[in-house]
């Protein structure tokens, strides 16, 4: 495994569904680094970008929950608003709305339009039943619709 490739390759959506968990810039970054770390001292062999890809994603999710139930997380304070760095969006309302969301819709809702995975392959890396994905992604488009008023996502 050429890590420079998959890090060339993946690091924007690595960091990305970490920030989905994180809402946090450092630690997402922080999190994406300890992903590439766990790729390279895996010695796994891939059967293509996509097989890569999930593996990466999957290992990002476990690694953002393990950091979410650290000890350390419950103890910091939060930076103020003005000082928290926020990444470039498009459409920040958009962005800002699906930060806001629960995790359970948040991250189904990020790895469905911007990462373009499907309902069955979401399941597979969240470890969930398909139905309980289309539910999610439902529930957390409905919300998104309320919260800006309007068609969002469809």
């Amino acid at each position: 495994m050429d890590i420079s490739y998959a890090v060339s390759t993946f690091a924007r959506t690595v960091a990305k569904v970490a920030y989905t968990y994180t809402k946090n810039v450092p630690d997402a970054e922080d999190i994406a680094q300890e992903v590439f770390i766990a790729l390279m001292n895996s010695g796994k062999t891939f059967e293509s970008d996509e097989h890569l890809k999930a593996w990466l994603i999957r290992v990002t999710v476990n690694k953002c929950k393990n950091h979410l139930k650290s000890s350390w997380i419950s103890r910091r304070s939060e930076m103020p608003d003005f000082v928290a760095s926020q990444p470039v969006s498009d459409d920040k309302e958009l962005l800002f709305a699906l930060l806001s969301l629960d995790e359970k819709y948040r991250v189904p809702l990020h790895l469905y339009y911007y990462e373009g995975y499907s309902i069955k392959e979401i399941a597979e890396i969240l470890g969930k039943k398909p139905a309980t994905v289309g539910s999610q992604l439902d529930r957390g488009r409905n919300l998104l619709k309320s919260m800006l008023g309007g068609d969002t996502l469809e």
